[in-house]
Order: structure tokens, then sequence, then C-alpha cells
């Protein structure tokens, strides 16, 4: 499995709009060129975001956005799921309930479970502020003084 850039940018929005809030609306231009993603590309992931209510918008000369709720509100696994759609490693893990005609009798679907299981332990346990926070900390070792 792997994570389109719509999925990672997504969540590298999501960051970049928590480390900069101010309480102001961020410019689309700004995100953009901190984050060295298109401004039309960072516009369509955005809007999914937005309809999503995960970021409000402004329009406007002092337009932009900004995130809707706290960062500890959002999950990696939120993000993902939003711009990607299923996290399941095989279809046969997509629907509920299981379409496949040998699911009862597959002996590798725990394996996928299992897979499956894991993906999401990890990315529903890391929110948006534990990589503000992380950020933060990596930050912080830099800033010394002799």
């Amino acid at each position: 499995m792997k994570i389109s850039t719509r999925g990672r940018y997504a969540v590298r929005v999501m960051l970049d709009l928590a480390l900069h809030d101010t309480g102001e609306y961020i410019k689309v231009k700004d995100i953009a060129k901190r984050q060295s993603i298109s401004e039309k590309y960072l516009e369509q992931i955005i809007s999914i975001l937005n309809k999503a209510g995960y970021v409000h918008s402004v329009r406007g000369a002092q337009g932009g956005y900004r995130l809707a709720n706290k960062p500890e509100t959002y999950t990696v696994g939120m993000i993902l799921r939003l711009t990607e759609g299923s996290l399941s490693p095989v279809s046969c893990l997509d629907n509920d309930p299981v379409q496949c005609e040998r699911y009862s009798i597959c002996e590798t679907v725990m394996i996928w479970q299992r897979l499956l299981d894991a993906i999401n332990s990890v990315i529903d346990n890391v929110t948006i502020q534990d990589l503000v926070d992380k950020h933060n900390e990596s930050n912080a070792s830099d800033d010394y003084v002799i």
C-alpha cells in the first residue's frame, strides 16, 4: 500500500496550518511556498479539507484558511481516509459485509486483517498536535546558548 501525494500533502497542509496559527487566515500561496507544493494542486487538496469541515476559509484580500478545530482533534487516519479512501491492503476487506466469496475459507485473510489493524493503530493514534509537538521538539534542540 502506498499513500498518494494527495494524502501526504493533506497531512502536511494540516500541520502547516497548525504550526502557523496566529488566529489569522493563511493564504494558499504562503502554504504552497513553505511546503513546496504547486498552488493549483494545493487548492485541490484544501478544497477537500474545506468540504469535510477540517478547515475554514474566507475569501478576499484578507482571506485564506485555518484549522476548523484544535490540532489534537485531527488524526492522521482521519486525513488519510478523507483523501485516500480505503486504506485496506486488499479489496476483500473494503466492504462491510465482505463481498468476497472466498472470505470464509481464505487462509490469508487474517494476514491482511492484521496488517490493516496495524496501519489503523498507527495512523489513528497520531494527531496533528503530536506532529506539532515533534516539530517543536526537533527545532528546540537547535536552539542552544553557550
